[in-house]
């Protein structure tokens, strides 16, 4: 049975989506934290989006820049921020600075019995912002997202 995704909104301007995986927190935090992984599950199939570049320097100070590619682009689009704090294991916080009106993400990792806890808040700089993301539909590829990281999870626990 698939773990259910959850999208919440919790206030003005948090979004938190949450996810029970089955696996340890170190293998979640390594499919968040590793190129070659983060580029089989970030970006769900069925949108047609493929990586063009995935650079992640994934420690306190580090920064990412991902690179996507659509047949409906006119060019390629990134997303690129800096790491704000990254525990191993358990937490990882980042910026979202492709517009003024980036979020700042915060990823946790409670592992229990060989499951692992994800919670993902997203906190954005205003109402209108927050607003905007979930009529462009930002977060509604999650559940796709985390079923393809739960395939990715499965390969590298089984």
């Amino acid at each position: 049975m698939k773990n259910p995704t959850t999208i919440e909104r919790t206030s003005e301007l948090e979004l938190v989506i949450t996810r029970t995986f089955n696996g340890p927190a170190r293998t979640v935090f390594e499919a968040w934290t590793k190129p070659e992984l983060i580029q089989r599950w970030w970006t769900p199939k069925s949108f047609g989006i493929t990586f063009v570049s995935c650079e992640a320097d994934v420690r306190t100070g580090g920064s990412y820049r991902f690179v996507f590619s659509h047949p409906s682009f006119d060019q390629p689009m990134a997303f690129f921020g800096k790491y704000l704090e990254v525990t191993p294991y358990s937490r990882i916080v980042w910026t979202n600075e492709e517009s003024d009106e980036g979020a700042i993400s915060t990823l946790t990792l409670e592992e229990k019995d060989n499951q692992t806890l994800l919670g993902l808040h997203e906190r954005y700089p205003s109402k209108e912002a927050l607003d905007e993301a979930i009529a462009s539909g930002s977060s509604s590829g999650a559940p796709a997202q985390f079923e393809q990281l739960d395939e990715v999870l499965a390969a590298l626990v089984g």
